[in-house]
Protein backbone atom coordinates (compact mmCIF):
# COMPACT_ATOMS: atom_id res chain seq x y z
CA UNK A 1 0.00 0.00 0.00
CA UNK A 2 1.21 3.39 -1.39
CA UNK A 3 1.62 5.90 1.94
CA UNK A 4 1.70 9.64 0.71
CA UNK A 5 2.40 12.57 3.42
CA UNK A 6 0.67 15.45 3.51
CA UNK A 7 1.61 18.94 4.76
CA UNK A 8 -0.06 22.58 5.07
CA UNK A 9 1.47 25.09 2.35
CA UNK A 10 2.21 27.55 5.25
CA UNK A 11 5.85 27.09 5.74
CA UNK A 12 6.35 23.54 4.76
CA UNK A 13 5.61 24.18 1.43
CA UNK A 14 5.76 27.39 0.47
CA UNK A 15 7.30 30.78 1.22
CA UNK A 16 3.92 33.37 0.47
CA UNK A 17 4.57 36.71 -0.53
CA UNK A 18 2.12 39.48 -0.42
CA UNK A 19 1.27 42.14 -2.95
CA UNK A 20 1.40 45.39 -2.98
CA UNK A 21 1.02 48.67 -5.45
CA UNK A 22 3.50 51.90 -5.49
CA UNK A 23 1.73 54.79 -5.67
CA UNK A 24 0.46 55.86 -9.23
CA UNK A 25 1.23 59.42 -9.05
CA UNK A 26 4.63 58.51 -8.54
CA UNK A 27 6.40 58.56 -12.37
CA UNK A 28 9.65 57.18 -10.89
CA UNK A 29 7.90 54.10 -9.43
CA UNK A 30 6.60 52.77 -12.95
CA UNK A 31 8.00 51.93 -16.14
CA UNK A 32 11.12 49.68 -14.73
CA UNK A 33 12.61 46.50 -15.19
CA UNK A 34 10.56 44.38 -12.29
CA UNK A 35 7.65 42.13 -13.18
CA UNK A 36 4.59 43.55 -11.26
CA UNK A 37 1.83 40.67 -11.88
CA UNK A 38 -2.02 41.09 -11.80
CA UNK A 39 -4.91 39.21 -11.51
CA UNK A 40 -5.70 40.72 -15.42
CA UNK A 41 -2.36 39.50 -16.14
CA UNK A 42 -2.73 35.92 -15.04
CA UNK A 43 -6.51 35.36 -16.51
CA UNK A 44 -4.73 36.79 -20.07
CA UNK A 45 -1.96 34.13 -19.86
CA UNK A 46 -1.79 31.28 -21.78
CA UNK A 47 0.01 28.34 -20.60
CA UNK A 48 1.91 27.03 -17.82
CA UNK A 49 4.35 29.92 -17.31
CA UNK A 50 4.59 33.56 -17.31
CA UNK A 51 7.54 35.83 -18.62
CA UNK A 52 6.50 39.14 -18.29
CA UNK A 53 3.77 41.51 -16.38
CA UNK A 54 1.91 44.10 -18.45
CA UNK A 55 3.25 46.83 -16.31
CA UNK A 56 6.29 46.53 -14.59
CA UNK A 57 7.93 48.87 -11.40
CA UNK A 58 11.56 50.24 -10.71
CA UNK A 59 13.60 49.50 -7.96
CA UNK A 60 12.06 52.73 -6.50
CA UNK A 61 9.08 51.78 -6.75
CA UNK A 62 9.75 48.13 -5.35
CA UNK A 63 11.37 49.66 -2.49
CA UNK A 64 8.72 51.95 -1.43
CA UNK A 65 5.56 49.78 -1.54
CA UNK A 66 6.34 46.89 0.79
CA UNK A 67 6.10 43.97 -1.74
CA UNK A 68 9.02 41.31 -1.94
CA UNK A 69 10.63 39.41 -4.81
CA UNK A 70 10.19 36.02 -5.29
CA UNK A 71 12.63 33.95 -7.39
CA UNK A 72 12.12 32.17 -10.99
CA UNK A 73 10.01 28.94 -10.84
CA UNK A 74 7.67 30.46 -7.74
CA UNK A 75 4.09 30.57 -8.70
CA UNK A 76 2.28 33.17 -9.10
CA UNK A 77 -1.75 33.27 -7.61
CA UNK A 78 -4.73 35.46 -7.98
CA UNK A 79 -6.55 35.85 -4.58
CA UNK A 80 -9.31 37.90 -5.97
CA UNK A 81 -10.53 39.06 -9.06
CA UNK A 82 -11.07 36.38 -9.57
CA UNK A 83 -9.42 33.57 -7.58
CA UNK A 84 -7.28 30.93 -8.77
CA UNK A 85 -5.40 32.31 -12.27
CA UNK A 86 -2.03 30.85 -11.88
CA UNK A 87 1.47 30.91 -13.06
CA UNK A 88 5.26 29.59 -12.87
CA UNK A 89 6.85 33.49 -13.46
CA UNK A 90 10.05 32.25 -15.39
CA UNK A 91 11.60 35.89 -14.09
CA UNK A 92 12.00 36.84 -10.01
CA UNK A 93 8.96 38.56 -9.88
CA UNK A 94 6.45 40.53 -7.65
CA UNK A 95 2.60 40.77 -7.64
CA UNK A 96 -0.09 43.68 -6.44
CA UNK A 97 -2.45 43.12 -3.82
CA UNK A 98 -5.11 40.80 -6.01
CA UNK A 99 -2.43 38.39 -6.28
CA UNK A 100 0.12 35.84 -3.65
CA UNK A 101 3.54 34.50 -4.76
CA UNK A 102 3.78 30.92 -3.34
CA UNK A 103 7.72 30.17 -3.63
CA UNK A 104 8.20 26.16 -2.80
CA UNK A 105 10.62 25.53 -0.14
CA UNK A 106 10.95 21.41 -1.41
CA UNK A 107 10.09 19.44 -4.39
CA UNK A 108 9.48 19.89 -8.09
CA UNK A 109 7.85 23.28 -9.02
CA UNK A 110 5.67 22.12 -11.58
CA UNK A 111 4.54 19.59 -9.35
CA UNK A 112 3.32 21.83 -7.15
CA UNK A 113 1.84 24.07 -9.86
CA UNK A 114 -0.56 21.11 -10.89
CA UNK A 115 -1.07 20.61 -6.95
CA UNK A 116 -2.33 24.49 -7.05
CA UNK A 117 -4.51 23.75 -10.10
CA UNK A 118 -6.00 20.93 -8.82
CA UNK A 119 -7.35 22.64 -5.23
CA UNK A 120 -8.67 25.64 -7.87
CA UNK A 121 -12.17 24.70 -6.04
CA UNK A 122 -10.86 24.54 -2.31
CA UNK A 123 -8.97 27.70 -2.84
CA UNK A 124 -12.62 29.73 -4.49
CA UNK A 125 -14.61 27.70 -1.45
CA UNK A 126 -12.42 29.64 0.89
CA UNK A 127 -12.75 33.10 -0.36
CA UNK A 128 -14.38 35.55 1.96
CA UNK A 129 -16.07 39.17 1.32
CA UNK A 130 -19.02 40.94 0.16
CA UNK A 131 -18.15 43.23 -2.82
CA UNK A 132 -16.05 40.89 -4.69
CA UNK A 133 -14.63 37.51 -3.30
CA UNK A 134 -10.64 37.00 -1.84
CA UNK A 135 -8.85 34.40 -0.41
CA UNK A 136 -7.49 35.15 3.32
CA UNK A 137 -3.71 34.59 3.48
CA UNK A 138 -4.58 32.44 6.21
CA UNK A 139 -6.91 30.46 4.50
CA UNK A 140 -4.51 29.84 1.78
CA UNK A 141 -1.91 28.70 4.52
CA UNK A 142 -4.23 26.15 6.01
CA UNK A 143 -4.62 24.37 2.98
CA UNK A 144 -3.35 20.81 2.79
CA UNK A 145 -1.71 18.67 0.16
CA UNK A 146 -0.16 15.36 -0.65
CA UNK A 147 3.43 15.36 -1.18
CA UNK A 148 5.14 11.98 -2.54
CA UNK A 149 8.56 11.59 -3.02
CA UNK A 150 10.21 13.69 -5.20
CA UNK A 151 11.10 11.79 -7.59
CA UNK A 152 7.51 10.77 -7.96
CA UNK A 153 6.51 14.54 -7.76
CA UNK A 154 8.95 14.79 -10.80
CA UNK A 155 6.83 11.82 -12.92
CA UNK A 156 3.74 13.09 -11.86
CA UNK A 157 5.26 16.14 -13.37
CA UNK A 158 6.29 14.85 -16.94
CA UNK A 159 3.16 12.59 -17.44
CA UNK A 160 0.93 15.82 -16.44
CA UNK A 161 3.22 17.92 -19.36
CA UNK A 162 2.63 15.08 -21.69
CA UNK A 163 -1.15 14.37 -21.21
CA UNK A 164 -2.28 18.13 -20.85
CA UNK A 165 -0.07 18.99 -23.94
CA UNK A 166 -2.32 16.79 -25.66
CA UNK A 167 -5.36 17.74 -24.67
CA UNK A 168 -4.46 21.50 -25.00
CA UNK A 169 -3.46 20.65 -28.74
CA UNK A 170 -7.04 19.07 -29.55
CA UNK A 171 -8.43 22.31 -27.69
CA UNK A 172 -6.33 24.49 -29.85
CA UNK A 173 -8.10 23.02 -32.70
CA UNK A 174 -11.43 23.11 -31.25
CA UNK A 175 -10.81 26.93 -30.73
CA UNK A 176 -9.70 27.51 -34.16
CA UNK A 177 -12.27 26.07 -35.75
CA UNK A 178 -14.90 28.83 -33.70
CA UNK A 179 -12.41 31.42 -35.12
CA UNK A 180 -13.21 30.24 -38.57
CA UNK A 181 -16.84 30.49 -37.94
CA UNK A 182 -16.69 33.52 -36.37
CA UNK A 183 -14.82 35.17 -39.55
CA UNK A 184 -17.62 33.58 -41.38
CA UNK A 185 -20.43 35.13 -39.32
CA UNK A 186 -18.78 38.45 -39.61
CA UNK A 187 -18.35 38.52 -43.29
CA UNK A 188 -21.69 37.09 -43.84
CA UNK A 189 -23.44 40.19 -41.83
CA UNK A 190 -21.05 42.50 -43.69
CA UNK A 191 -21.88 41.77 -47.21
CA UNK A 192 -25.51 40.92 -46.33
CA UNK A 193 -26.25 45.18 -44.93
CA UNK A 194 -23.58 46.82 -47.66
CA UNK A 195 -24.18 44.46 -50.64
CA UNK A 196 -27.58 43.13 -50.18
CA UNK A 197 -28.39 39.62 -50.84
CA UNK A 198 -29.02 39.71 -54.24
CA UNK A 199 -25.65 39.15 -56.30
CA UNK A 200 -27.24 40.24 -59.21
CA UNK A 201 -28.36 43.91 -57.98
CA UNK A 202 -26.93 47.03 -59.86
CA UNK A 203 -24.72 49.21 -57.66
CA UNK A 204 -23.70 52.76 -56.87
CA UNK A 205 -20.89 54.57 -55.24
CA UNK A 206 -22.22 55.40 -52.05
CA UNK A 207 -19.71 58.41 -51.57
CA UNK A 208 -17.93 57.16 -48.37
CA UNK A 209 -14.83 55.88 -48.77
CA UNK A 210 -14.63 53.46 -46.40
CA UNK A 211 -18.30 52.09 -47.58
CA UNK A 212 -17.37 51.92 -51.31
CA UNK A 213 -20.58 50.41 -53.79
CA UNK A 214 -24.10 49.99 -51.95
CA UNK A 215 -27.27 48.44 -54.22
CA UNK A 216 -28.66 51.76 -56.62
CA UNK A 217 -31.55 51.51 -54.85
CA UNK A 218 -30.05 51.74 -51.10
CA UNK A 219 -29.48 55.18 -49.58
CA UNK A 220 -26.78 56.07 -47.26
CA UNK A 221 -28.05 58.11 -44.70
CA UNK A 222 -26.35 59.39 -41.04
CA UNK A 223 -28.16 57.80 -37.93
CA UNK A 224 -30.00 60.96 -36.41
CA UNK A 225 -32.16 60.64 -39.83
CA UNK A 226 -33.50 56.93 -38.72
CA UNK A 227 -33.91 57.49 -35.15
CA UNK A 228 -36.43 59.04 -32.59
CA UNK A 229 -33.61 59.78 -30.49
CA UNK A 230 -30.18 58.56 -29.38
CA UNK A 231 -29.54 58.83 -25.01
CA UNK A 232 -26.64 57.14 -22.61
CA UNK A 233 -28.38 55.68 -20.13
CA UNK A 234 -27.71 55.99 -16.33
CA UNK A 235 -27.00 55.14 -12.83
CA UNK A 236 -29.21 54.87 -9.48
CA UNK A 237 -28.21 58.04 -7.31
CA UNK A 238 -25.63 57.09 -4.44
CA UNK A 239 -25.95 53.53 -5.95
CA UNK A 240 -27.03 51.25 -2.57
CA UNK A 241 -28.76 47.66 -2.33
CA UNK A 242 -32.62 49.22 -2.05
CA UNK A 243 -32.22 50.13 -5.82
CA UNK A 244 -31.96 46.61 -6.73
CA UNK A 245 -34.33 43.46 -6.87
CA UNK A 246 -33.21 40.21 -8.26
CA UNK A 247 -36.60 40.04 -10.39
CA UNK A 248 -36.59 43.83 -11.23
CA UNK A 249 -36.22 45.71 -14.60
CA UNK A 250 -32.76 44.72 -16.43
CA UNK A 251 -30.15 47.42 -16.30
CA UNK A 252 -27.38 46.84 -18.45
CA UNK A 253 -23.82 47.28 -18.50
CA UNK A 254 -21.07 46.06 -20.61
CA UNK A 255 -20.04 43.11 -19.38
CA UNK A 256 -23.57 42.15 -19.55
CA UNK A 257 -22.94 42.17 -23.57
CA UNK A 258 -22.09 38.55 -24.97
CA UNK A 259 -21.74 37.69 -28.88
CA UNK A 260 -25.64 37.15 -28.86
CA UNK A 261 -27.98 39.48 -30.96
CA UNK A 262 -30.47 39.53 -27.53
CA UNK A 263 -30.04 41.06 -24.30
CA UNK A 264 -32.21 39.43 -22.06
CA UNK A 265 -30.05 38.64 -18.91
CA UNK A 266 -28.45 41.70 -16.69
CA UNK A 267 -26.62 41.16 -13.71
CA UNK A 268 -27.93 43.74 -12.10
CA UNK A 269 -31.66 44.37 -12.34
CA UNK A 270 -33.96 47.47 -10.48
CA UNK A 271 -35.92 47.62 -8.14
CA UNK A 272 -38.87 50.73 -8.01
CA UNK A 273 -36.64 52.94 -6.42
CA UNK A 274 -34.27 52.12 -8.32
CA UNK A 275 -36.04 52.26 -11.81
CA UNK A 276 -37.27 55.79 -10.59
CA UNK A 277 -34.06 57.04 -10.71
CA UNK A 278 -32.75 56.37 -14.09
CA UNK A 279 -33.32 56.58 -17.94
CA UNK A 280 -36.42 53.59 -18.94
CA UNK A 281 -36.14 52.34 -22.77
CA UNK A 282 -38.96 50.20 -24.75
CA UNK A 283 -38.24 46.58 -26.02
CA UNK A 284 -36.28 46.70 -29.14
CA UNK A 285 -34.19 49.47 -27.88
CA UNK A 286 -30.62 49.17 -30.00
CA UNK A 287 -27.83 49.31 -27.08
CA UNK A 288 -24.32 50.01 -28.04
CA UNK A 289 -21.36 50.57 -25.92
CA UNK A 290 -19.68 54.24 -26.60
CA UNK A 291 -16.53 53.33 -24.47
CA UNK A 292 -13.82 51.21 -23.00
CA UNK A 293 -12.39 47.79 -24.32
CA UNK A 294 -15.67 46.90 -25.22
CA UNK A 295 -16.23 49.62 -27.48
CA UNK A 296 -18.83 48.84 -30.31
CA UNK A 297 -20.56 46.02 -28.88
CA UNK A 298 -24.36 45.80 -29.65
CA UNK A 299 -27.78 43.81 -28.93
CA UNK A 300 -31.35 44.59 -28.64
CA UNK A 301 -33.39 44.88 -25.59
CA UNK A 302 -36.63 41.98 -25.53
CA UNK A 303 -38.33 43.61 -22.67
CA UNK A 304 -38.59 47.41 -21.07
CA UNK A 305 -34.84 48.25 -19.93
CA UNK A 306 -32.25 50.66 -18.60
CA UNK A 307 -28.46 50.60 -18.84
CA UNK A 308 -25.77 52.84 -17.57
CA UNK A 309 -23.71 55.65 -19.18
CA UNK A 310 -21.64 53.71 -20.89
CA UNK A 311 -23.94 52.65 -23.03
CA UNK A 312 -25.75 54.45 -26.21
CA UNK A 313 -29.22 53.76 -26.22
CA UNK A 314 -30.91 54.13 -30.18
CA UNK A 315 -34.84 54.31 -30.36
CA UNK A 316 -35.60 53.46 -33.89
CA UNK A 317 -37.67 55.07 -36.11
CA UNK A 318 -40.06 54.10 -39.15
CA UNK A 319 -36.79 53.55 -41.68
CA UNK A 320 -34.85 51.80 -39.47
CA UNK A 321 -35.55 48.18 -38.41
CA UNK A 322 -33.80 47.55 -35.30
CA UNK A 323 -32.60 44.49 -35.60
CA UNK A 324 -31.02 45.65 -39.13
CA UNK A 325 -29.45 48.39 -37.24
CA UNK A 326 -27.92 46.16 -34.62
CA UNK A 327 -26.58 44.00 -37.41
CA UNK A 328 -25.40 46.59 -39.52
CA UNK A 329 -23.59 48.58 -36.27
CA UNK A 330 -21.77 44.56 -35.92
CA UNK A 331 -20.71 45.05 -39.03
CA UNK A 332 -19.07 48.22 -38.41
CA UNK A 333 -17.35 47.34 -34.97
CA UNK A 334 -13.77 47.60 -36.14
CA UNK A 335 -14.50 51.29 -37.81
CA UNK A 336 -15.99 52.41 -34.32
CA UNK A 337 -12.62 51.10 -32.26
CA UNK A 338 -11.02 53.38 -35.08
CA UNK A 339 -12.70 56.49 -35.09
CA UNK A 340 -13.81 56.69 -31.75
CA UNK A 341 -11.93 59.34 -29.42
CA UNK A 342 -9.09 58.37 -27.36
CA UNK A 343 -8.21 59.50 -23.92
CA UNK A 344 -7.39 57.07 -21.28
CA UNK A 345 -10.00 55.09 -23.13
CA UNK A 346 -11.85 55.18 -27.06
CA UNK A 347 -14.95 56.59 -26.08
CA UNK A 348 -17.52 58.00 -29.35
CA UNK A 349 -20.73 59.82 -27.27
CA UNK A 350 -24.10 60.23 -28.49
CA UNK A 351 -23.78 62.86 -31.10
CA UNK A 352 -20.95 60.79 -32.71
CA UNK A 353 -22.86 58.04 -32.67
CA UNK A 354 -25.93 60.16 -34.43
CA UNK A 355 -23.64 60.63 -37.17
CA UNK A 356 -22.21 57.37 -38.14
CA UNK A 357 -23.24 56.76 -41.82
CA UNK A 358 -25.74 53.69 -42.01
CA UNK A 359 -26.26 51.92 -45.34
CA UNK A 360 -30.79 52.07 -45.85
CA UNK A 361 -32.56 49.54 -48.08
CA UNK A 362 -36.34 49.58 -48.23
CA UNK A 363 -37.96 48.13 -44.78
CA UNK A 364 -39.32 45.31 -46.36
CA UNK A 365 -35.67 44.67 -47.69
CA UNK A 366 -34.50 45.33 -44.52
CA UNK A 367 -36.44 42.54 -42.85
CA UNK A 368 -35.92 40.31 -45.71
CA UNK A 369 -31.89 40.88 -44.64
CA UNK A 370 -32.12 40.11 -41.00
CA UNK A 371 -34.20 36.91 -41.71
CA UNK A 372 -31.72 35.28 -43.59
CA UNK A 373 -28.89 36.24 -40.85
CA UNK A 374 -30.97 34.88 -38.48
CA UNK A 375 -31.11 31.77 -40.57
CA UNK A 376 -27.63 31.55 -41.33
CA UNK A 377 -26.33 31.92 -37.39
CA UNK A 378 -28.79 29.28 -36.14
CA UNK A 379 -26.69 27.43 -38.02
CA UNK A 380 -23.50 28.55 -37.47
CA UNK A 381 -24.62 28.53 -33.71
CA UNK A 382 -25.77 25.01 -33.60
CA UNK A 383 -22.04 24.05 -34.78
CA UNK A 384 -20.70 26.50 -32.04
CA UNK A 385 -22.57 24.77 -29.50
CA UNK A 386 -20.93 21.64 -30.35
CA UNK A 387 -17.35 22.57 -31.00
CA UNK A 388 -18.06 24.44 -27.13
CA UNK A 389 -19.14 20.96 -26.10
CA UNK A 390 -15.93 19.29 -27.06
CA UNK A 391 -14.22 21.82 -25.58
CA UNK A 392 -15.29 21.70 -22.29
CA UNK A 393 -15.60 17.76 -21.89
CA UNK A 394 -11.39 18.40 -23.05
CA UNK A 395 -11.47 20.89 -20.22
CA UNK A 396 -13.26 18.69 -17.68
CA UNK A 397 -11.03 15.71 -18.55
CA UNK A 398 -7.70 17.45 -18.08
CA UNK A 399 -8.84 19.00 -14.48
CA UNK A 400 -9.93 14.99 -13.61
CA UNK A 401 -6.45 13.67 -14.64
CA UNK A 402 -4.55 16.69 -12.85
CA UNK A 403 -6.62 16.24 -9.78
CA UNK A 404 -6.16 12.52 -9.78
CA UNK A 405 -2.49 12.33 -10.39
CA UNK A 406 -1.34 14.45 -7.54
CA UNK A 407 -3.46 12.63 -5.25
CA UNK A 408 -2.29 9.48 -6.23
CA UNK A 409 -5.42 8.12 -7.77
CA UNK A 410 -3.75 6.66 -10.55
CA UNK A 411 -0.11 5.36 -10.36
CA UNK A 412 2.40 7.02 -12.98
CA UNK A 413 5.17 6.28 -10.87
CA UNK A 414 6.12 3.93 -14.04
CA UNK A 415 5.21 6.62 -16.59
CA UNK A 416 7.90 7.51 -19.34
CA UNK A 417 8.25 9.67 -22.42
CA UNK A 418 7.77 7.82 -25.52
CA UNK A 419 10.84 7.01 -27.31
CA UNK A 420 10.33 8.78 -30.09
CA UNK A 421 9.08 12.16 -28.09
CA UNK A 422 12.10 12.19 -26.13
CA UNK A 423 14.34 12.47 -29.07
CA UNK A 424 12.25 15.63 -30.45
CA UNK A 425 13.07 16.93 -26.69
CA UNK A 426 16.98 16.06 -26.35
CA UNK A 427 17.26 17.44 -30.37
CA UNK A 428 15.22 20.51 -28.91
Amino acid sequence: MRIIHTKLFRGHIFKIHNGATPKSSESDYWNGDINWITPEDLGHNIGKTIRDSRRKITLEGYNNCGVSIASSGSIALSTRAPIGHLAKVELPSCVNQGCRLLEPQEGCEDYWYYTLHSANSTLVSRGQGTTFMELPRQSLKSIKSSVPPPEEQQTIAAFLDYKTAKIDALIAKKKALLDKLAEKRTALISHAVTKGLDPKVPMRDSGIDWLGDIPAHWEALPLRRLVINVKTGSTPTGVNETHFDDKGMPWFKPGDFDNSLFLDNAEKRLSEEGVNEVRVFPPNTVMHIGIGATIGKVGITTLEASCNQQINSIICNEKLNPLYAVYYLHSIKEFIVKCGKYTTLPIINQDETKELIFTVPPVEEQEMITQSLLHEEEHINTQQNRINAVINKLLEYRSALITNAVTGKIDVRNFRLPEAEELVTHEE
